[in-house]
């Protein structure tokens, strides 16, 4: 397979989304990694918790986070050169869709088919709306094209 075929995108803008949306995604784990510090402050020994199955799944949280972030921004950066995107509202819908397409069926299915209370799925919903809606806007007003002229 070819690298040609894959749209190009400013390396800013990817490392940006990819900051922004990693932040939004420590917000919602934060539970866990306060958790994982409290349980880091109890431990005996600094070697006996980094040994521990706590470290090792944050660790691992925090590393996919990051990864998945960098693919997101890709992503999102790629769909709208692909459309040609230029206006908020464009990159709103754009955003729209991707979370239509991705996040909302997962959360139609916790609030009726599991039955998880309201509060629990709104804050994921919201979480991924800024993931993606949030985040196509944001790549918009930074730019995503690497030569604004082509």
């Amino acid at each position: 397979m070819s690298l040609h075929y894959l749209p190009a995108v400013k390396p800013s803008a990817i490392a940006l989304g990819t900051v922004f949306n990693h932040g939004i995604e420590l917000a919602v784990m934060t539970p866990l990694f306060g958790q994982t510090y409290q349980r880091a402050k109890a431990a005996n020994t600094k070697e006996d918790f980094i040994r521990s199955r706590e470290a090792s799944s944050a660790a691992v949280a925090w590393g996919t986070s990051l990864v998945g972030s960098a693919l997101q921004a890709y992503g999102v950066g790629a769909l709208i050169n692909a459309t040609g995107t230029l206006s908020y509202r464009g990159a709103a819908y754009l955003g729209a869709l991707v979370f239509a397409a991705t996040s909302a069926p997962t959360y139609l299915a916790q609030l009726f088919t599991e039955k998880r209370p309201v509060d629990t799925v709104a804050v994921g919903a919201t979480a991924k709306i800024l993931e993606t809606v949030g985040l196509s806007m944001f790549l918009t007003w930074w730019g995503t094209r690497t030569n604004p002229f082509h």
